[in-house]
């Protein structure tokens, strides 16, 4: 069987994994499995395209590691459209890794990683025995793609870098084209790989970007954008040392404003549950979803798992350059799922509850399990097993209003209008909302995405 009819074998299991009591109704899930970054984001021809990291033979991410897709005209109804890529040659053989997409007229080219581990003897993988390939295969009608091409193969990094090298973001420019990739060299610092070409497919390298002093011993996932007429480097680093306000999770994600240095950087969400995201424009907005989950992490989701499917994709993010500061918002769109408005002690799963006027000292419950605490800064804190080993975080920021996003297992939490978020996953058996202190507090039903698989 091909790895394509073994994809589609798992998914036959759709239905069953679907009707789980802990899926989300409008964020982006896996079909059955696992999902993790989300990849090739564009708007093609009046069609979004949301491509993910998928393994669906397993809720944990064993098995294949493939791309899905789905794609869709408003960002609401959605239609899953399969797998898209699959680790079908010697050059992506453990693995269709991380990657973008440009879509130019009627073509679209998918850029990624192809991971090749050898088995032959024990290696770290990391100074030795990985392959990371950059490959690239184009459609013409947005679904079915053709033959892979491998464009950089780990011969072809300069020398002072590990076998960790991937995730290329390639974006169409004035001159041409522009790709970035996430590294860590050999004195185990993160780093950012800039290379240039001219028809998308020979690139050269132009420079290496890793910061004055060391933050991190691998940048993941980087992207690389103007917005507001500024420019931005976005980075996953591994390694950063935990801080009060910063740092808090295993692993971070956020951009640079200025020089890529530890005092110019500021993490896109103070969550347990968000990394890898990636951007993209659509003509008239950039556009950010995140991966919510991450790596490693000593918490779970096992009534997800024991459902038969992990993880989901945040809600698309439009972003906004305010001085200097990159503010997230839900895209406009959402709005129109919402529905009646419902009293605070209503028992359901799926709601927005937006909060105005906040007053120091104001706390609210949500589904009897997580506190949120307002004063000088903003404190996250669970209060029963439903956070599954999640603790606490915080957030340097005084806040005087919040737009909470609750979807049966996840919760975004947007503050004073996108200066901060916290996105979370949780199991609650109610999902009620109590509120102590002063506040304007207005709570509405959410509607969920239409998704034809």
């Amino acid at each position: 069987m091909t790895m394509f009819g073994l994809v589609a074998q798992a998914e036959q299991n759709v239905a069953k994994v679907g009707a789980g009591r802990y899926r989300c109704r409008y964020h982006l899930l896996p079909p059955v499995g696992w999902m993790n970054d989300p990849n090739g984001l564009c708007f093609r021809k009046g069609t979004y395209h949301v491509f993910f990291q998928y393994a669906p033979q397993s809720a944990e991410g064993a098995g294949i590691h493939c791309w899905g897709h789905y794609a869709s005209p408003d960002l609401l109804t959605w239609k899953y459209c399969g797998a898209a890529i699959c680790p079908d040659t010697p050059d992506d053989a453990d693995g269709a890794y991380s990657g973008s997409a440009v879509a130019e007229g009627d073509r679209l080219s998918l850029y990624y990683t192809g991971n090749v581990k050898h088995k032959d003897k024990p290696y770290d993988y990391i100074s030795d025995g990985r392959e990371s390939n950059t490959i690239l295969l184009r459609s013409e009608n947005g679904y079915t793609f053709g033959k892979k091409q491998v464009l950089l193969r780990t011969a072809d990094y300069p020398a002072e870098f590990t076998r960790h090298i991937r995730d290329p973001k390639v974006q169409k420019t004035d001159g041409g084209y522009t790709m970035v990739l996430g590294g860590r060299l050999k004195g185990d610092r993160g780093a950012v790989l800039v290379y240039g070409s001219a028809d998308g497919e020979k690139f050269s390298l132009r420079e290496v970007i890793s910061g004055r002093e060391k933050f991190g011993y691998m940048w993941e996932c980087p992207d690389l954008f103007t917005l507001g007429g500024a420019q931005f480097l976005c980075v996953s680093p591994q390694g950063v040392p935990h801080e009060k306000y910063k740092f808090q999770c295993t692993y971070s994600s956020g951009y640079f404003s200025g020089d890529a240095c530890a005092e110019n950087f500021h993490e896109w969400d103070t969550g347990f549950d968000f990394y890898a995201p990636q951007t993209f424009f659509d003509g008239s907005r950039r556009i950010l979803f995140g991966w919510a989950g991450m790596p490693d992490v000593p918490y779970d989701n096992q009534p997800a798992v024991s459902e038969g499917w992990q993880h989901s994709l945040t809600l698309p993010r439009e972003l906004v350059n305010k001085g200097g500061k990159l503010y997230q918002m839900p895209v406009r769109e959402i709005e129109r799922l919402r529905g009646e408005e419902i009293p605070l002690s209503q028992d359901c799963g799926c709601y927005e509850l937006q909060l105005d006027d906040v007053a120091p000292g104001t706390k609210i419950v949500l589904s009897e399990a997580l506190e949120i605490a307002f004063g000088q800064d903003c404190v996250f804190r669970f209060l029963s097993d439903a956070g599954r080993g999640r603790t606490e975080r915080r957030a340097d920021v005084r806040v005087h209003s919040a737009r909470i996003y609750m979807d049966v297992s996840l919760c975004e939490i947007y503050l004073n209008g996108g200066e901060k978020v916290f996105t979370s996953k949780l199991y609650p058996q109610k999902n009620t909302v109590s509120l102590s202190g002063s506040c304007k507090a207005v709570r509405h039903v959410m509607n969920g995405y239409t998704i034809n698989y």
